[in-house]
Parts: structure tokens; C-alpha cells; sequence
């Protein structure tokens, strides 16, 4: 029998990162004891394979937990993830330590899987197949009693339609399958029970809620908005990542009308070119998207925008690189997340020959990661002498303040703040009104107003 404890390594998304939160709890509720990665009788990976260093980071750490394990009797590894979709029972051939495989639509099932696992030493399980409908889970919360972080997350459904020419999420997500609204208002209330200020709605392509007809009775997306923002003891809203072609005038005015929908949308513009846009199969022109900008910026002035840009997409000019650089000042972002393009297998993209150089790649990203270095700077600087709202999610880990304690949280804007309050007064979901007093080069500081 393996050992009851276990060890979770997530890569990827904040799906990812949810699911890899629900699976500790789950396991933990069974009797298993979360511990380090040597000690560990079953060490789980959830994975991502959006590019390809993320799936080449796990190939490595298997070989890792092969090491690390190696004075563990019984112990497995089990897969997970967009990864474990995309290989399947292929793992079995190539890793021996790895006895399960489960895609996003078995992670529901994977608690019961490792149980019988552990019993039954020579079972190797393989739960890829993709559900029908959203595969609704329970959420692993205990009754009551704060004991879960003040920033949680909620999925409302799952995989995507979308088919954009670079993306492998349809292949390895399955087709978009939504989840109905009872059951997100009902986790929702059960996490601001223990404990949430904050809830994040999840999705790939998250303000497409209810669009494909899975869910029962689902409202549209700018409705559930409102229905989870009224749930009583929420103080603040996020979602995340909605598609510009999906985002309509009803979910923009919620900015406006909502209060506790924080002011910050990551809005994914990928190329800057109308030319790789289409190419891209992203089914939205610049001009489209400066229009949903300007909407944005109407119902809330203060919006924060980041995005997702890829650099060096097959066939991609200098001359359309630098449209994407125009794109990025022109529209202000005040971060974003820019990687180079990688093949994935099975998508569009990956049959065009065109590719552009790895050396050009590098030298475009460099480029346009300095331009956003420039903006986000200019960003947070501006920050300064603002007063604003801090939830504290933790102490610092620098604490060399001299005097007192340092923390860290986030405005609504989602930017990282840090303050030194006394000894013993701070507390993990604390709000509390603060002034910006300095800008560092990815964070702010900040100091507690007395009340």
C-alpha cells in the first residue's frame, strides 16, 4: 500500500491552480496528509501543454519525482491536466512511476481513483475521456469556518469552441461545456462562509457562459455577474479570460454598475496586426478591439486592462510586429503576458510553413517586452498618492522593516501592495484603506490611513 501523503507540482493556468486547491482538499477530507515531494507516497502533476515549455517541464520533473521517491515503497505519480489529455496512456509506456491519467473533464473522479490505487499496487488508470456535460464536483469545503484564503476562484465551465489557429485548449479541454448557475451561486456562498472576500469566475473563454446550451436555464454572463456580485459578505468580483469577440455591451456596462466588480479586465489581444489576427483565426479586427477599449474606459474610466500577446506567429512581418508595438502604447496596458509562438500538435497553425526564425522570436519579445516594462512602470508610478483599498492575503517574505510586520495584498486593480503594520495586528483578509507612497519596479507601497 502506498502511503497515505501526497504532493501536488501545478504548471500552468489559474484553472490549474483551482483544480490543483480542490484536489488538496479533497484528498485531505480522505485522511491524506499534504507533506514535501521526497516524503510524498503519491506526487501529482497538473499540467499545462498551452506551449510547449510547460509540457517539457513536466517530462523533466517526472524523471525528478523518479529521484526524489526513490526511498519511498509505493510510491506513484499521478498526471494531470491539459498535458495528461493530450498523451494519455502513453505515459504508462514511457514512465513507470506514473499509474494515473486524467484529462479536466476525470478530474472529478481522480480522489476515488488514488484511493484505489494505493490499495492495489499493480492498477494503472486512465480517466481521459471527455463528459457530455460540465463535470460538476463537490466542492471539498468543510461547514464553516474561514479556513480556506480570502481570494478564491470558481469555475463556471469549461473548454472551448474557439478553435484559434494556435491553441490546443479544444483538443485537450474538450468542446465548451457550461455549468449551471445554481451550482456556482451555491459555491460561491459556500466559500464567502469560509472565509472569501474576493471570487474570481473561471473559464477558457469565460464571458461565453450559457452560449453553448449545456447549462439549465443559464443566465447570460452579464446576469450571473450580478447575481453572484449581490451575494451578501462579497466585497469584491473578478473574471477571467474572456474573448473580445464574446464581450458584450451588457457584460462592459457591469463595470459601471457594479461595485464590487474590481476595475481590472485581462482582455487577451494576441497580435496588434489585423493580418495575423485573421490568420490567428481570433475573429476580431484592431478596430474591433479599440472599440471594446473605448466602451470599457466609458463605463469605468479607471479600468485597468492587461493582456496576452504572441510574438513571431508564422508568417509574421517586421511590419506587423510593429503594428503589435503600436497596439500595446496605443492602447496602454498596464501589464501583459508575451511569449513566443510554439507549435502545438493538431492545431491550424502548426502545418504553416512560414516560421519565423527562434532567433527573430527572441529578439521581437525583448522588443516589446521592454515597451510594456516602459507602461507598467508608468502604471504604477502614477499610483502613488492614491488612496485605495488593500486586501491582505499574507505576510511578506522580506521582513526587514525594522519595525513591525510587513504584508502584502492587492488593490482592486489587482496590483501588489506592501505595508508594515504593528506586530500582531495584521490578519489574512483584512480591508484596509491605504495610501501609495512608492512604486517599485513590479509592486507598490503603501500605508495604512487610521480610521
Amino acid at each position: 500500500m502506498a502511503q497515505r501523503t501526497f504532493h501536488i507540482l501545478t504548471f500552468g493556468c489559474q484553472m490549474n491552480v483551482n483544480d490543483s486547491a480542490w484536489l488538496s482538499r479533497s484528498l485531505q477530507q480522505r485522511g491524506f496528509t499534504e507533506t514535501t515531494l521526497d516524503k510524498a507516497g503519491v506526487i501529482i502533476l497538473n499540467t499545462c501543454s498551452v506551449r510547449d515549455k510547460p509540457e517539457q517541464k513536466v517530462y523533466a520533473a517526472l524523471g525528478r519525482i523518479k529521484y526524489e521517491t526513490r526511498h519511498t515503497p509505493g510510491a506513484f505519480a499521478v498526471v494531470a491536466g491539459c498535458v495528461a489529455q493530450q498523451i494519455g496512456s502513453g505515459f504508462f509506456d514511457r514512465f513507470a512511476q506514473v499509474r494515473l491519467v486524467v484529462g479536466g473533464d476525470g478530474l472529478a473522479m481522480a480522489p476515488d481513483a488514488i484511493e484505489r490505487l494505493c490499495h492495489e499496487r499493480n492498477l494503472r488508470l486512465n480517466l481521459t475521456d471527455f463528459s457530455e456535460v460540465y463535470p460538476e464536483r463537490d466542492p471539498a469545503l468543510p461547514a464553516s469556518g474561514g479556513s480556506i484564503p480570502p481570494v478564491a476562484y470558481v469555475n463556471i465551465m469549461q473548454g472551448c469552441d474557439n478553435f484559434c489557429a494556435y491553441c490546443i485548449v479544444p483538443f485537450t479541454r474538450g468542446r465548451q461545456k457550461s455549468r449551471d448557475a445554481s451550482a456556482i451561486l451555491d459555491e460561491c456562498r459556500a466559500l464567502i462562509a469560509n472565509g472569501a472576500k474576493e471570487i474570481t469566475l473561471l473559464g477558457q473563454n469565460v464571458n461565453a457562459y450559457g452560449l453553448d446550451g449545456h447549462a439549465t436555464n443559464a443566465p447570460s454572463f452579464a446576469e450571473l455577474l450580478r447575481q453572484v456580485a449581490a451575494l451578501p459578505g462579497l466585497a469584491r468580483l473578478r473574471f477571467v479570460t474572456p474573448h473580445p469577440k464574446d464581450l458584450s455591451p451588457e457584460v462592459i456596462a457591469m463595470f459601471g454598475e457594479l461595485p464590487n466588480l474590481c476595475p481590472r479586465l485581462h482582455l487577451p489581444l494576441q497580435a496588434g496586426s489585423d493580418r495575423v489576427l485573421a490568420r490567428m483565426g481570433r475573429k476580431y479586427d484592431m478596430a474591433r478591439f479599440l472599440h471594446l477599449v473605448d466602451a470599457l474606459r466609458a463605463a469605468r474610466p479607471d479600468i485597468a486592462l492587461s493582456t496576452d500577446l504572441i510574438v513571431g506567429f508564422p508568417g509574421e512581418t517586421e511590419e506587423q510586429f510593429q503594428e503589435t508595438l503600436d497596439a500595446v502604447r496605443r492602447v496602454n496596458f498596464m501589464s501583459s503576458f508575451s511569449f513566443c509562438y510554439s507549435d502545438r500538435p493538431g492545431t491550424a497553425a502548426s502545418r504553416i510553413l512560414d516560421k519565423v526564425p527562434h532567433a527573430e522570436k527572441l529578439h521581437r519579445l525583448e522588443r516589446l517586452q521592454a515597451v510594456q516594462e516602459e507602461l507598467s512602470a508608468q502604471w504604477l508610478s502614477q499610483k502613488v498618492g492614491c488612496q485605495t483599498e488593500l486586501l491582505l492575503e499574507g505576510t511578506s517574505r522580506r521582513q526587514d522593516t525594522g519595525n513591525g510586520e510587513s504584508w502584502q495584498g492587492r488593490d482592486p486593480w489587482g496590483d501588489t501592495v506592501n505595508v508594515v503594520l504593528p506586530s500582531g495586528t495584521g490578519a489574512v483578509g483584512q480591508l484596509l484603506p491605504v495610501r501609495i507612497t512608492g512604486a517599485r519596479k513590479h509592486s507598490l507601497i503603501g500605508e495604512v490611513l487610521q480610521s
